[in-house]
């Protein structure tokens, strides 16, 4: 890792644990700053606070209190989710104080360039299809971010022959000051964690934020299907690599006659991928054009491609069980990600929706419910998704406590050559810590069903 001197001795407060906040607030320590840190949960339930504690880190723990921000911080470190609506982060910034995230601190201290991914949807995917494009091509990956490992803890052991590939929300792009990925991919925008960013233009703004730092030496992979993105695209300064689903393309990543392109060279038949899903295409192309560009082989792209079947809680496959398939899409924390998993089958559908309420309705997702034969629902949401569902003709609705009681539920609904769908269009935060956990659940209540 680089030898920074641009926290010694600076006074710093990290905001927040978990993974991130550890992770940031043990290397500030390595980086000479004096840093505490706040965390709302109590010490005594607090075994990271602890840890943090042993190190001789200030630790403050109950509690956010607002006077705390008057002990001459230079700098605070915020765990992603805490919004900037936060009392302490809004007095942090009235008071002049600079607010990243840990992100920042990875890419400051790094020898390896990076190359990060963010979007909507696909995000997990895409990152992992780089990642194993970028092992088989043997050029030294390692993986970060919100589906690996805290980045600042893979930064610390990266060497400048290795490539970190990271993948990225809204929440931590927010926090950037000087982050520069050498290849930076857009993957997609819709509408997402409005109660997060408050207005649609924050959210993409946060997303644009990928691409701020970016110069001409650099890359920016962009869906040019979408005007969002491109309008991001021409106020950035990277080289732009465009892909599409739907055109051909002068250069960048495309899809012609069955086959997968990049800069007008064939790189593989699309009949010898085994991704499910139409809206995998997006991912796929992303992930092929940042390979090519690192100077990975068709042969290492075919080999991935020809393998890879998806990743956990992403449209996963889990069991067959009496004639009926499991699917755990518990990634599918919104209404385009349960769109996008219901038109991968053809067969008749059984339903599992509903989680954390964050105001909208799901009348957008009535017109792809065409294969779905009932629907079961849990949490906030259920009334929502059950008017949606009565919306779209469907007769058999039934409403459960949460998904260990859906599985079984659904069973029963459900006859031999039935996909039976974990796809809830909602975040998991009122009844599951993480949607991993949602569908650790789901996953253990199919093979109880035996």
């Amino acid at each position: 890792m680089k030898q920074i001197n641009d926290y010694r001795h600076k006074k710093i407060l990290v905001l927040g644990l978990a993974k991130s906040g550890v992770g940031a607030a043990s290397l500030l320590h390595k980086l000479g700053a004096f840093v505490t840190v706040n965390d709302k949960k109590p010490l005594s339930e607090n075994p990271e606070a602890q840890g943090l504690l042993e190190q001789g880190i200030t630790v403050i723990c109950g509690d956010h209190p607002i006077d705390l921000l008057d002990e001459g911080f230079e700098l605070i470190v915020k765990n992603p989710g805490i919004p900037y609506h936060n009392p302490m982060i809004e007095g942090a910034l009235s008071r002049g104080i600079p607010v990243i995230t840990e992100v920042e601190l990875a890419y400051k201290i790094s020898e390896a360039p990076f190359v990060a991914i963010t979007g909507t949807n696909g995000k997990t995917t895409t990152t992992t299809l780089v990642y194993e494009m970028l092992h088989e091509g043997a050029k030294s990956p390692l993986i970060a971010g919100n589906i690996g490992t805290v980045a600042s803890d893979v930064a610390q052991e990266a060497t400048e022959d290795q490539t970190i590939v990271i993948e990225l929300s809204s929440f931590q792009l927010m926090g950037i000051q000087t982050f520069n990925p050498k290849i930076a991919i857009l993957i997609n925008l819709y509408d997402a964690h409005l109660d997060y960013h408050g207005t649609l233009h924050e959210y993409w703004q946060a997303k644009a934020n990928i691409t701020l730092n970016q110069t001409e030496n650099d890359y920016f992979i962009c869906n040019s299907d979408q005007p969002e993105v491109m309008e991001i695209a021409r106020q950035s300064k990277a080289k732009i690599v465009p892909f599409s689903t739907s055109r051909i393309l002068d250069n960048g990543a495309f899809v012609q006659d069955g086959w997968v392109y990049f800069n007008q060279e064939k790189v593989m038949n699309t009949v010898d991928i085994v991704l499910p899903g139409a809206h995998n295409l997006e991912n796929i192309l992303s992930a092929v054009a940042a390979a090519k560009i690192s100077g990975v082989t068709n042969e290492a792209i075919y080999k991935v491609l020809n393998t890879f079947k998806g990743v956990k809680h992403r449209l996963q496959y889990v069991h067959e069980f009496e004639g009926r398939k499991f699917y755990n899409d518990s990634k599918a924390t919104n209404i385009l990600a349960t769109k996008n998993a219901l038109a991968a089958f053809n067969q008749p559908i059984v339903l599992l929706a509903g989680g954390l309420d964050r105001g909208n309705e799901y009348d957008e997702l009535v017109p792809s419910l065409k294969n779905v034969k009932s629907v079961v629902t849990f949490g906030q949401t259920a009334e929502k998704i059950e008017k949606a569902a009565l919306e779209a003709g469907i007769k058999t609705v039934q409403r459960v406590d949460n998904v260990e009681k859906a599985v079984p539920a659904a069973f029963n609904l459900s006859k031999p050559g039935d996909v039976i769908l974990l796809s809830p269009a909602c975040a998991s935060w009122d009844q599951y810590k993480t949607f991993e956990v949602r569908g650790d659940i789901f996953i253990e209540a199919v093979h109880k069903l035996k």
